[in-house]
């Protein structure tokens, strides 16, 4: 029931920048974390980054430094700005939204976005 969609993604040269949006149906402080994962082609999806309601976050090796996630609760939505992009960084990126009901693990995922590193 819960909706996630992603917006934000492209083409961009290395060294550039992006801002993913994910917007949530819902409010995203229901969440114990909201979070961004990225798959590439014949690849697992893996963890970029995530926050928590709580604020801390937790960030890949591979970006810590480069990718920033943040959230405007105001608005239900979570942002990953990546700066510094690398052409290793090209994947879908998916919008995921965390929580525990009944001592269950839940989890939502956008449709994805496409971001593409390439000069």
């Amino acid at each position: 029931q819960v909706q996630l969609v992603e917006s934000g993604g492209g083409l961009v040269q290395p060294g550039g920048s992006l801002r993913l949006s994910c917007a949530a149906s819902g409010s995203i402080s229901s969440f114990y974390t909201m979070g961004w994962y990225q798959q590439a082609p014949g690849k697992q999806r893996e963890l970029v980054a995530t926050i928590s309601s709580g604020g801390s976050t937790n960030y890949a090796d591979s970006v810590e430094g480069r990718f920033t996630i943040s959230t405007d609760n105001t608005k239900n939505t979570v942002y990953l700005q990546m700066n510094s992009l690398k052409p290793e960084d090209t994947a879908v990126y998916y919008c995921n939204a965390h929580k525990w009901r009944f001592g269950t693990p839940l989890d939502y995922w956008g449709q994805g976005t496409q971001v593409t590193v390439s000069s």
